[in-house]
Formats: C-alpha cells, sequence, structure tokens
C-alpha cells in the first residue's frame, strides 16, 4: 500500500475519533512526517474531508470512499487470493471500460494458439478486469447511453477467453448477472432479482445492467473472448433524463440496516471475483440460480422484435428460461418460441 492509503487506512479505522498525530501516522507508515503532510494534501484533493491543527493532528470527517488501484488489488487479494496476479486497470475516468477492453485485445493479438492454449497475451489479458470510477461514454445494450458519473456508482469490465470460445453470449451475461447478485447479497444481505436477460433490479428498480460484447478471431470466425462490463448504481445520480429515472434506482438510496454503506472498492472486487468464479462453475446449476431469481417467469410481458418500432410489439407470457438462457414466452395465440435476444417489458414502462 502507498503511503495516501496507509494515512487513509489508519485515519478510517480511528473509532474514538481522536485526532491522530503526524508524529503517530509518520511512526506507523515508517516515513518522514513531510511525507505524511503531502499524503493528507492528496487525500483532500481526492475528496476527502479531512481536518487538522498544527499541533493536534489529523481527523477524517465523512466517509471517503476513496478508490484506487493499489485499494482495489488490495481488495482483490484479500477476497479472491486464487486470482490475486490477475491483471488490473485502474481509471479515475474513461470513455467505457468495455471499449478499453477492445482497444487491448485489437493491439495483443491472439489470446489462445491453435491448440485452445492460453498465449502469452492470453495469460495476461484473461480473466483481465478494468475498473473505473466514471465513464464519459458508458455504453448499454442496444446502443443505449449507461450513465456513469463520478462517485456514484462502480464500471467494470471482464475480459473472459475460455477454451473453445463464446458458444452462448446469452449464458455469459446470465452467468454474470448470477455473479452481481451474489456479491451484492454478500455485502449488502439483500436479494436483488433479474430482468431478462441483463438487468438487475431491486425495489423494482434498475440497479445494475451488464452489456456483454465478442471479440471474433476473424481467421477461425469463432468468438474468442467476451468483454463483459457490468455497472452498478451505487448511491442516487441526479443528472439522469427523466425518462431513465423512472426505471433506475440505486443500491444506497434508500439506507437502512439491511442496506448499510459498502465501499465501492469492496463491492467492485466482490463483483469481479464473483463473476470468474461463477464463469468456472457447474452451468446447470448457474442456470437453475438464474431462473429462480427472474421476476419475469409467469408475467404477462410486451415483446419489442424491433426497437423503435411499436407496430412489431406483441403481447406474451413468460413460461420458462431455457437452459441456454432463452426467455421461453407464449402468445395470445397460445404459439411458444423461445428468445435469444431483444427487449422485453412489463406494464407502459421499460421495466
Amino acid at each position: 500500500m502507498t503511503t495516501k492509503e496507509k494515512v487513509l487506512n489508519f485515519l478510517q479505522n480511528n473509532s474514538n475519533q481522536n485526532q491522530l498525530s503526524g508524529e503517530f501516522l509518520a511512526e506507523k507508515c515508517n516515513v518522514s512526517r513531510a511525507a505524511i503532510w503531502k499524503a493528507v494534501n492528496a487525500l483532500r484533493s481526492e475528496g476527502c474531508h479531512i481536518e487538522g491543527t498544527p499541533n493536534g493532528g489529523y481527523i477524517l470527517c465523512g466517509d471517503a470512499d476513496i478508490f484506487s488501484l493499489e485499494l482495489f488489488n488490495e481488495e482483490f487479494k484479500i477476497r479472491f487470493p486464487d486470482y490475486a496476479k490477475n491483471h488490473v486497470e485502474y481509471f479515475k475516468e474513461i470513455d467505457s471500460t468495455n471499449t478499453h477492453a477492445k482497444r487491448l485485445l485489437t493491439g495483443c493479438g491472439n489470446l489462445r494458439d491453435a491448440g485452445g492454449r492460453l498465449t502469452v497475451a492470453g495469460k495476461k489479458y484473461h480473466n483481465a478486469v478494468i475498473v473505473a470510477e466514471s465513464q464519459t461514454a458508458g455504453r448499454g445494450r442496444l446502443g443505449r447511453t449507461f450513465y456513469s458519473p463520478y462517485k456514484t456508482g462502480i464500471y467494470l469490465t471482464l475480459i473472459y477467453a475460455p477454451k473453445g470460445g463464446i458458444t452462448n453470449p446469452a449464458k455469459t451475461t446470465a452467468f454474470t448477472a448470477v455473479a452481481v447478485n451474489r456479491a451484492i447479497k454478500k455485502l449488502y444481505g439483500i436479494e436483488t432479482s433479474i430482468k431478462w436477460i441483463n438487468d438487475i433490479f431491486y425495489n423494482r428498480k434498475k440497479i445494475a445492467g451488464i452489456l456483454t460484447e465478442g471479440f471474433t478471431n476473424f481467421e477461425t470466425g469463432t468468438i474468442e473472448s467476451a468483454i463483459i462490463g457490468i455497472g452498478v448504481n451505487i448511491q442516487p445520480n441526479e443528472i439522469l433524463p427523466d425518462e431513465v429515472k423512472k426505471i433506475a434506482g440505486a443500491l444506497e438510496e434508500n439506507p437502512t440496516k439491511e442496506n448499510h454503506h459498502v465501499s465501492r472498492v469492496q463491492l467492485a472486487a466482490e463483483i469481479a471475483g464473483q463473476t470468474i468464479s461463477v464463469l468456472q462453475e457447474n452451468p446447470a446449476k448457474i442456470m437453475e440460480e438464474y431462473k429462480a431469481a427472474s421476476f419475469l417467469i409467469g408475467q404477462k410481458i410486451k415483446v419489442h422484435p424491433i426497437i423503435g418500432d411499436e407496430k412489431s410489439v406483441y403481447s406474451a407470457t413468460v413460461i420458462d428460461i431455457s437452459d441456454e438462457a432463452g426467455l421461453i414466452i407464449e402468445n395470445e395465440d397460445g404459439v411458444q418460441k423461445t428468445l435469444s435476444s431483444g427487449e422485453v417489458s412489463i406494464g407502459s414502462g421499460n421495466i
């Protein structure tokens, strides 16, 4: 950990709320008092409200919730020691974590050789994590914008390059949704639900979304890897357009004992680790968990085969979710079919 992170750790764990002197912090961090002063100023510049007096010391006022590469790596290592050596990149602001993942893959060559073995690039980027505090061009499904302002959520991407490539992108998305559910339940102790195929809901509001994109090897014609983007709303977002505010929620919108504050570093590390783990588990069991968390089964829905074309919309009832993550529906004529992609909604909105 850097001196800045050590100082923050001491201030955050100062349960007595007594001022910690520069001398005490310097001794604990094994640095000079000047280095402590520099670290405190750096924390203040990042938004930490640290009060101090020349002879009294420093005290942290309020919740800092600082995010950095070092803090993420430390948290990731503690929670998932098996993934401690995974490649991680952090950005305070970026256009899009998914777009950055594409840039990395475009420049690195194949992740696996003809025999399915990881190449040098594959060993670096398979299960790599890209995490950002904000995105200027965050993207959702179907070309939508995913609003990603600073300090209101977490935005991360996992590069996933399994042996044999990606044969069913929908299942990759479904498995990721299960991982996000697990992470939230572990840290917040609350049950979230899934709207087919990629949205996480809490209290009937969307609090997270997943965008899975494929990276194709043109030599073999296979989807060599998946770029899995995950965005989670933690704090209410005031810049959302009115039509989005109707369905968008946040994990800590109405804090309760059950819905307490969790640091963004903790949540990002837990989601990243859970996603890597879930993608290695028994697919049948994961699909059972996905179905159990879905709130669409048995619901009357509107199916939007062509986005923006209201004439193409039709009504149906959700019967089940297939083992391949398809939505099994029955239209008003009693005809059943399985949707592998597309958009569905309940009622007049896009819930």
